[in-house]
């Protein structure tokens, strides 16, 4: 499926980073047991705190706050089938920041992050304004926990905005004003759909979706989309996942192939130096040492980067 590197091993800082970021998670986690369950945030209107939210088990297994008790309960029902949870997620982090970060490096100025979850370590906007400080970010979730807690995360100079609406309306989310007051059409974009595609159903044509949010941008735009995998991960993993799931929106787990098809059209970039264009385990992408990054926890996922001509 790909080639390995034959340069030697070596602890590269991004490595070092993603270890920290494990360390800190796992801190996180550890304190909250030995201190009881952590506090339960305030539940904002719309908000049903007694059915598990994608996005606030995400925020739980990250280390968040913004979560639940039958969140947590959701999350450590999956974490009973496989140790690498926790690994999971932050491989996920880590692609987005390192995807968001490539891309502002290439001169993007302006991003949209759909399926942004809660505030968290790194948001896409502090890791992109390091390299554009007035880089623009339009986040957006349909979970209304997000929205209600928008005010801990956002940029103080306006150069962020957040959108309450469901992906699977793009016309929501692609005409609201919070979006045209900052995003130039015109210009080309950072398209940021990390862990969110599979949590639409084959009848609403995920595929489609990708598509026509594609469609919208300027040509020299870059699409970054991560998405959950059932290939080679244990049949007991993943039927947890998805009776999880059933109690809120649902999960679709899909082959590296189905996963292929939503960069149709696009042009797929290399995931690490001497590597052929292609979706591949997230934790590769980016990877200066691949050996390195071929982590468990990165094997439940397949996903990539690529350009709209």
């Amino acid at each position: 499926m790909r080639s390995v590197s034959s340069r030697p091993f070596s602890i590269r800082p991004i490595y070092v980073l993603h270890t920290v970021c494990l360390s800190y998670a796992g801190a996180l986690w550890i304190l909250s047991i030995m201190s009881g369950m952590p506090d339960t945030p305030r539940v904002p209107p719309g908000v049903d705190p007694s059915k598990p939210s994608p996005a606030r088990i995400y925020d739980y297994v990250l280390g968040g706050t913004y979560n639940f008790p039958v969140d947590r309960e959701a999350a450590e029902r999956i974490r009973a089938q496989s140790p690498d949870l926790t690994d999971a997620a932050w491989v996920n982090r880590a692609f987005h920041q390192r995807a968001a970060r490539w891309m502002a490096a290439r001169g993007i100025r302006q991003f949209i992050d759909i399926g942004s979850g809660l505030p968290t370590q790194s948001n896409t906007h502090g890791v992109v304004q390091r390299v554009i400080p007035d880089a623009r970010v339009v986040y957006v979730d349909n979970d209304p926990m997000v929205g209600a807690y928008a005010s801990e995360f956002l940029a103080a100079d306006g150069t962020t905005a957040v959108i309450t609406a469901d992906l699977r309306e793009p016309d929501s989310v692609l005409d609201a004003p919070e979006l045209h007051a900052l995003i130039d059409a015109g210009q080309p974009v950072g398209l940021l759909m990390t862990a969110v595609l599979h949590f639409v159903a084959d009848d609403a044509d995920p595929w489609g979706l990708a598509a026509q949010y594609a469609d919208a941008l300027a040509p020299g735009s870059y699409l970054a989309l991560s998405h959950i995998t059932h290939e080679g991960l244990p049949p007991r993993l993943v039927e947890a996942g998805v009776q999880v799931y059933q109690q809120s929106s649902g999960v679709y787990p899909r082959s590296r192939e189905q996963i292929a098809r939503f960069f149709a059209g696009l042009e797929l970039e290399p995931p690490y130096p001497d590597a052929e264009p292609a979706v591949t385990h997230i934790g590769l992408w980016g990877a200066e040492a691949p050996e390195l990054a071929d982590s468990d926890g990165s094997h439940w996922w397949y996903g990539g980067v690529a350009r709209r001509p």
